[in-house]
């Protein structure tokens, strides 16, 4: 392990002063006890390079191992390190939100704790950060998982676009930079289903997305599934959009148009051949088709009522178990020259 080292700000390094004002990254951990102090040190080799005030937040979201445990001895030796724990897993996004409310620098950075997006590349997000936008993604050039995982992320994006409603919505990224401002679009934000990405385009649209190097995963396998990447979808398009609901009220447009033709055939036949439509198939079908989409409506009603019955319940966002001592005092590590 390299012995710690006083950050000293390289002169060179052409950011503005919003960014030298201070970066908050931000890294939701779940069963990373093998990976986070590899994590650490090269951030710990990175972000002096870029400001003398940073820190970093470690919200702990209910691991299994001893991540805990981890995060504690190694705010004992860096002292920028801000630590949070989670009663219990409540989910990425949920934790990033924790982190985001905490944050005391001008700058957040998100990445995630499996060593995939590189510490070194995080220069590369400000510096477009500084082209008049307000938040950057830093995407892979070359996707790292299996087929199915690509489709369903595909999938999830394409869910994600229609909902955030931004030009670069397919291209987002756990590996991201925004302004800290932004929090304040959703400050007041408590409902327990969490789409960062959503929220943020809540206080803008100035979006850009750059391609970064992405490594592969370090150690275990992505705990998104594709059932959770479905669920993920299905939380982002009734939680945050009310395009469901328009696409019931669509089909059942369509459908009333149908069943008025349908009749149209019927009285029409009865009329000019004297006699009614034949065949039990032709019922059977008509009422299946009827059924089918009214229990269609019907459940997307319901994924609604379910988002508004958690509402009335007021069921938190997240809770915190603990928190680093210096984090009630919200204190900040500033680097001496």
């Amino acid at each position: 392990m390299s012995p710690k080292q006083p950050p000293i700000f390289r002169e060179e390094e052409q950011l503005s002063a919003e960014i030298r004002e201070g970066i908050s990254v931000i890294i939701p951990v779940y069963n990373s006890e093998a990976i986070l102090e590899d994590l650490i040190i090269r951030l710990a080799s990175v972000l002096p390079t870029l400001t003398n005030n940073y820190e970093v937040i470690l919200i702990n979201d209910g691991s299994q191992d001893n991540s805990w445990q981890v995060i504690c001895a190694l705010s004992e030796k860096y002292p920028w390190i801000r630590k949070i724990n989670l009663m219990r897993n409540y989910g990425q996004h949920n934790a990033l939100l924790a982190g985001v409310r905490a944050a005391g620098n001008s700058i957040i950075v998100t990445i995630d704790d499996d060593l995939q997006h590189p510490p070194e590349e995080i220069h590369r997000l400000l510096e477009r950060l500084e082209d008049d936008y307000d938040v950057v993604y830093g995407i892979p050039y070359k996707q790292q998982h299996e087929l199915w995982r690509n489709f369903s992320s595909y999938i999830t994006r394409l869910a994600l676009q229609s909902t955030m409603g931004v030009e670069n919505a397919q291209k987002v990224n756990a590996f991201r930079a925004f302004r800290t401002q932004l929090r304040d679009a959703f400050e007041d934000y408590r409902s327990p289903f969490v789409i960062l990405d959503v929220l943020l385009t809540w206080g803008t649209t100035r979006f850009d997305a750059i391609p970064v190097n992405h490594k592969p995963r370090y150690q275990g396998k992505s705990n998104y599934t594709f059932r959770k990447l479905f669920s993920h979808a299905i939380n982002m398009i009734t939680g945050f959009t009310v395009l469901p609901l328009q696409l019931a009220s669509w089909m059942g447009f369509a459908l009333s148009i149908f069943g008025g033709i349908l009749l149209f055939y019927v009285i029409g036949r009865y009329i000019i051949q004297g006699g009614s439509v034949p065949g039990f198939p032709f019922l059977a079908s008509t009422i299946a088709i009827f059924s089918g989409a009214q229990l269609f409506a019907l459940g997307i009603i319901g994924e609604y009522l379910a988002r508004i019955h958690f509402r009335i319940m007021d069921k938190p966002t997240y809770v915190i178990r603990k928190k680093h001592e210096q984090d009630q005092e919200k204190e900040n590590y500033e680097s001496s020259e």
